[in-house]
């Protein structure tokens, strides 16, 4: 096989390259909170782009508009309804375990000596000429200055879930008129380049559309057993807010190694949970990380390479230094491509530059012959 030769043109190509995907990625950074309600609506339409299909065709609903509504209606339907079994016991446990945790502190600080210096200190700065000295000094001003500040929460406060709502109706908007065009908006695009560029660019989009649907459906569905497995893992062991941890752990399972993070509320739920019953702390951890130990192994053994296969092919280390760095450069958008952009980029640089997939074709020629 022989080898390109590295010439002036090629050299000035490849920086260009380099140059016109640097300033891509700068500009997606320096627009992550403009496109990021775009985002969202394209990831939520090419999931529920197959039901409008199916309501359309199947259903013989005439009008995509009617289908769209008809789709959107039953999600929205299927998700209240999960919402009624699922946060009813995860609000109570919430309200209990927020008593448990107002009893554990208030009998900490009552028998510790932390509440008796703070009473003392309190005590004996009402004794001194400072407290008066700060009443008397107080004015008309520092009470309109109150006033205005909590003006100011309040109104900032109704601002933000203004905003916030505004969101996602920009982003069901966003989702309807995605959902008219589909397929003009996931086709169409390749007219806009030149002819001769045309392959590689659809190449190029259906190894990302490939990678990217393998990933999402795939880690949707394991988080989503994930999270079932927690919940009856706490169950059993009858730890506080079983249901609530145990999905809470699942939705970090979207993110790879993410989960860890789960950590952090169950030891704070196995303190509350000693100090209520008595019994002893480090027996109800140890039972809790038996059950992420279980529900790990479960994961790595059979979910994983079932659900996933050799889809992401990437080693712990990669993974992590590839969420680190998309999620550097693009934020929330690129903790949720990286992998997939990973995994293509890898795929790429095997091909095009080790010509590996060329040398494997090459041996299982060799090896049919007779």
């Amino acid at each position: 096989m022989l080898e390109r030769e590295i010439t002036f043109d090629r050299v000035i190509r490849w920086l260009i390259v380099a140059l016109v995907a640097t300033a891509i990625v700068l500009l997606i950074n320096r627009l992550s909170s403009v496109l990021l309600p775009f985002f969202i609506a394209w990831i939520l339409a090419y999931m529920i782009y197959p039901f409008v299909l199916f309501l359309q065709n199947k259903c013989r609903l005439k009008y995509r508009i009617l289908s769209i509504v008809v789709a959107l209606l039953v999600v929205l339907a299927v998700l209240t309804l999960t919402a009624f079994l699922v946060v009813p016991p995860i609000v109570e446990e919430s309200i209990r375990m927020a008593g448990l945790i107002t009893v554990y502190f208030h009998d900490t600080f009552a028998t510790s000596d932390l509440l008796r210096n703070v009473q003392n200190m309190l005590q004996n700065y009402a004794n001194d000429d400072s407290l008066m000295k700060l009443i008397q000094h107080s004015s008309v001003m520092d009470v309109a200055e109150n006033l205005v500040l909590q003006a100011w929460e309040f109104l900032s406060g109704t601002i933000n879930f203004a905003i916030g709502l505004l969101g996602s109706l920009v982003v069901l908007l966003y989702l309807v008129f995605i959902l008219l065009d589909y397929e003009k908006i996931s086709e169409g695009w390749i007219r806009f380049l030149p002819a001769s560029k045309r392959d590689f660019a659809g190449m190029i989009v259906s190894d990302v559309k490939n990678g990217m649907n393998a990933y999402f459906r795939g880690q949707s569905l394991i988080a989503l057993l994930v999270g079932i497995l927690f919940s009856i893992g706490f169950l059993i062991i009858d730890f506080p807010m079983a249901i609530g941890l145990g999905l809470f752990i699942g939705v970090l399972n979207l993110i790879p190694y993410l989960q860890l993070v789960g950590f952090i509320p169950t030891i704070i739920l196995a303190l509350v949970k000693a100090a209520d019953t008595g019994q002893n702390f480090w027996v109800i951890l140890l039972c809790a990380l038996a059950v992420f130990a279980v529900v790990q192994t479960i994961q790595d053994v059979f979910l994983t390479p079932r659900i996933m296969g050799h889809v992401m092919g990437l080693n712990p280390a990669i993974i992590l230094l590839s969420l680190s760095i998309w999620g550097s450069l693009l934020g929330i958008i690129g903790l949720i491509i990286a992998l997939p952009l990973t995994t293509l980029l890898i795929s790429y640089y095997r091909r095009f530059i080790l010509n590996e997939k060329d040398e494997t074709d090459t041996g299982k020629k060799k090896q049919t012959k007779p």
